[in-house]
């Protein structure tokens, strides 16, 4: 099979189902920046194993894993039987881990500007993503049935990438860029 397929080319595509929509459909725009994100937490992953945290590239590929999930349900025009519901359990494994690294983490009195570590630069881009992919996906929602958990799901992911950037930041012994405004 060729991976173009030309269907494309008069600016409509297909949702899961098979229906045919704009490519500047609101549920294409969602699961496409969704798909950015995806993107994203790849090069998180190749950060981790670069840096020998096998455990942490384990988790991103879970995270990866649930992302494809929700970008799948924003892909749906209509319910999809034998495609699995993002379980709130999920959203709870975010919180788990972002209040495992919280808490070895000096408290936050203002705010970060992204920078060294790069991974920690990473994650900032990946969380600036994050929440665009929420905004999208809280458009497409004002205008069809959304898979509310999934978004439910960006909005946590967005807090554990601003919670990993502090942490792989610390565990480096970088000291954290701090906004201050100036008088």
């Amino acid at each position: 099979m060729k991976i173009y397929t030309k269907t494309g080319d008069a600016g409509q595509t297909s949702l899961v189902g098979g229906e045919r929509v704009a490519k500047c459909n609101p549920r294409v725009c969602a699961y496409g920046d969704t798909d950015e994100l995806i993107s994203w937490l790849g090069v998180l992953r190749a950060d981790a194993l670069d840096a020998g945290h096998t455990e942490l590239d384990a988790e991103l590929r879970a995270i990866q894993d649930d992302l494809m999930l929700v970008s799948a349900h924003f892909a749906a025009g209509r319910e999809i039987p034998k495609l699995p519901v993002l379980d709130d359990a999920r959203i709870a494994f975010l919180e788990s881990a972002i209040d495992r690294m919280d808490a070895g983490l000096p408290p936050l009195t203002s705010f970060v500007l992204p920078g060294a570590p790069r991974a920690s630069a990473n994650c900032h881009v990946a969380r600036t993503v994050c929440r665009r992919a929420e905004r999208t996906a809280w458009a497409m929602s004002a205008l069809t049935d959304a898979d509310q958990t999934g978004i439910r799901y960006l909005n946590r992911l967005s807090d554990y990438l601003f919670t990993l950037a502090r942490f792989l930041s610390t565990k480096k012994a970088s000291e954290e860029d701090r906004w201050v405004p100036q008088k």
